[in-house]
């Protein structure tokens, strides 16, 4: 493991939900697995009025979501960490010169000997990453000469391909590109890094991995939950932006990739973005027509629940055009993938949350057992992400007795059944990373705007098209009905269980 040196974390937007939620539990659980430097601090920064122990009563003390977590602790050992959490109220505004706050972190840098090594971590709109970064910079805060400086931002970087760009290049005025961490917290998941692994480390997969024996590749991204509160938002950005260009193009960017020469960050991120590069970009209408589905979910009564159509949400337009539901077909246009469509879809109000990558394959070329009906029953590679994280093959096997016939049987594994294993968290590891200047996981310049770039001509469609269709869907199904017609050769999307063995093929009310 590589080291981690005396460092210092500084949090804007600190008195917000993500501190609180995310990465105060993920720094805690750090502290408890020894990962953390003896000389490390978390400066809170903020418009709130609070002091240090306030912000240590809100984010530790008194924070529902460390109260599992601090069950059972000790008292001076929860007070030894909080000890290390200080606070910063920077005003009225981010813009105001950060004067006092210079002051603060040279302060507590050598107070606790944290050796000028900063962490700025942005928990902030995007709209403000320029400022915050060129009051720093104005500070001298961002200068290398005596210990590193990162930039860690949140998604979502841009909103479009010109503003991705726009942020990218407004970032670099103060910070190199190697210094900026833009994170994804998807990329952190255990199972997503397995990919890499499962790839590249078996000798059984990846001479399959190609289009010569893959029929196409099939990724859901469902969450049972609606809008919730952030129906305004989420009016302004929808499914596509909020979770395919980020998320879930990362996700084909790993599986699509080719190997890398070595693990090292920008060995694999080379590869990422040559793969998200050669994604087939379509601006014909009526192709995009044939190969993108957008939906919104309507209102139901579920076991008794009266659940909101998208429409009715808080803060969302009632004539709103917002898609909650999106699955697109495309292609890569390389040598690896030449005619493999890709289906990926990611909703809301689906029947159960679940994430995963199922790998088709090609049926044989020849078929002995003729009336085995084996050639309705594909081989899978299935690659749970969430919940029940784990690996799932499916393959054929002769059922006892006399003849051939073929069923499916399931070769599992479970990452739960690694026993004494202490699986982090995506924002423990992301964080910890970060902490030791490792960027593999986080994305770079360039495979953000190759991803807004595939995107954009789809939003433009959506954006100008009359005719461009959004479908309603009960909450609580698997979407449009018409989705199943983007597979061709399918009757269905595989609709997944809670349990990464379940293949019901119909709705499970979760």
């Amino acid at each position: 493991m590589d080291k981690t040196e005396s460092q210092m974390l500084i949090i804007f937007g600190a008195s917000g939900d993500l501190t609180a939620r995310k990465l105060i539990p993920a720094l805690f659980n750090l502290y408890q697995g020894k990962f953390l430097p003896k000389n490390f601090l978390v400066l809170g920064v903020s418009r709130s009025p609070l002091s240090d122990s306030d912000f240590r009563e809100k984010v530790v003390k008194q924070s529902s979501y460390l109260k599992t977590d601090l069950d059972g602790k000790r008292a001076d050992f929860i007070n030894q960490f909080s000890d290390k959490l200080f606070y910063h109220d920077i005003g009225s505004s981010y813009e105001e010169p950060y004067n006092s706050l210079a002051e603060r972190i040279n302060g507590l840098d050598s107070e606790y000997h944290t050796e000028k090594n900063f962490i700025f971590y942005l928990s902030t709109p995007p709209n403000i990453y320029e400022i915050i970064s060129k009051n720093l910079s104005e500070q001298g805060l961002t200068i290398q000469d005596k210990g590193w400086k990162r930039l860690v931002v949140e998604k979502p970087f841009g909103y479009d391909l010109e503003s991705a760009k726009n942020l990218n290049h407004n970032l670099h005025k103060y910070f190199k590109e190697k210094q900026i961490f833009r994170i994804d917290h998807y990329l952190g998941k255990e199972t997503v890094q397995n990919l890499l692994v499962t790839r590249f480390g078996n000798s059984i997969f990846e001479p399959l991995w190609n289009r010569n024996y893959i029929q196409h590749v099939e990724i859901t991204n469902a969450e049972s939950v609606g809008v919730e509160k952030r129906g305004g938002y989420y009016d302004s950005s929808g499914a596509l932006r909020d979770m395919f260009q980020n998320h879930l193009l990362q996700i084909v960017s790993l599986v699509a990739m080719e190997p890398p020469i070595g693990s090292a960050a920008e060995e694999i991120r080379n590869e990422k973005v040559k793969a998200l590069k050669s994604l087939r970009i379509v601006k014909d209408h009526k192709i995009l027509s044939e190969n993108t589905i957008r939906g919104q979910y309507l209102g139901v009564t579920i076991n008794g629940e009266e659940i909101k159509g998208y429409r009715e949400e808080d803060g969302v337009d009632p004539n709103s055009t917002t898609e909650t539901y999106v699955a697109l077909k495309f292609f890569i246009d390389n040598w690896r993938w030449k005619d493999v469509p890709f289906y990926v879809r990611t909703a809301k109000r689906m029947p159960t949350k679940v994430t995963e990558i199922v790998i088709h394959f090609k049926p044989p070329h020849h078929h002995i057992f003729v009336d085995s009906g084996l050639n309705k029953k594909d081989n899978k590679l299935i690659i749970r992400i969430q919940p029940d994280e784990g690996v799932l093959i499916k393959f054929g096997v002769k059922v006892p007795g006399q003849g051939f016939k073929v069923e499916r049987a399931n070769l599992e594994f479970y990452y739960s059944s690694l026993e004494g294993t202490n699986l982090m968290s995506a924002y423990e590891r992301l964080l910890l990373d970060a902490m030791q200047g490792d960027a593999t996981l986080y994305a770079r310049a360039d495979e953000v705007e190759a991803a807004w770039e595939f995107v954009d001509p789809i939003l433009e469609y959506w954006k100008t098209d009359k005719d461009a269709m959004i479908y309603g869907y009960s909450a609580g199904v698997w979407g449009p009905q018409n989705a199943d017609d983007l597979i061709e050769g399918e009757p269905a999307w595989r609709n997944p269980g809670a349990n990464l063995a379940d293949d019901p093929g119909f709705c499970v009310i979760n």
